[in-house]
C-alpha cells in the first residue's frame, strides 16, 4: 500500500472520529493509530528497538 493512500485512510479514519465521538475519541484514535504504527514498524523491521529492551547492551554466547 503506498504511504499517500494510507495517509488517506487515517485522515479519513480521524475526521470521523472527530466528527462524532468529539474531541476526545479524535486524540484517541490518534494515539492508538501512533501505536499502531510503531508496532507494525516493528514487526516489519523498518523500527529497531533493541536499544531501548532491558539488557541490550549484553552480548548474546
Amino acid at each position: 500500500m503506498r504511504t499517500s493512500t494510507l495517509g488517506l485512510i487515517v485522515g479519513l479514519v480521524l475526521g470521523l472520529a472527530g466528527a462524532f465521538g468529539g474531541f476526545g475519541a479524535f486524540v484517541l484514535v490518534a494515539v492508538l493509530g501512533a501505536i499502531g504504527f510503531a508496532v507494525g514498524s516493528v514487526l516489519d523491521g523498518q523500527l529497531d528497538v533493541t536499544s531501548y529492551l532491558p539488557g541490550a547492551d549484553r552480548t548474546r554466547r
